[in-house]
């Protein structure tokens, strides 16, 4: 018998190439997600990028594993940018990855106003 496929990982990666506006003043979204082999830099198999944008497209939020990122341990690949920020962010699971994106955007659309 084959393992069952991983509904959640499989919502994730649908979300590859959506560009969402998510605000009538022109905030933005943007997923990029691609499965590849699991290596020491991505043992979750997966390669991401997910960004929130300003209207004049300036990155206010992001989650990566694109580079490396200094953490309290060691070198860790999966990271999340805010505003000026680069914090190493701890990959549990596709469904974590989108709900803690979510929330950040959430965050920062309240400072700055947006949202309330």
């Amino acid at each position: 018998m084959m393992p069952s496929r991983d509904a959640s990982l499989d919502n994730l990666l649908d979300l590859n190439g959506q560009v969402l506006v998510i605000d009538a003043a022109g905030y933005w979204v943007r997923f990029v997600v691609h499965q590849v082999p699991v290596t020491a830099q991505k043992p979750h198999g997966l390669d991401y990028a997910m960004t929130m944008h300003a209207p004049d497209g300036t990155r206010l939020v992001g989650f990566d594993n694109a580079h490396q990122v200094e953490g309290k341990r060691r070198a860790e690949h999966d990271h999340k940018h805010r505003l000026r920020t680069v914090k190493p962010y701890a990959y549990r699971d596709a469904p974590s990855l989108v709900a803690d994106f979510w929330s950040e955007v959430e965050a920062v659309m309240r400072e700055k106003g947006v949202w309330l």
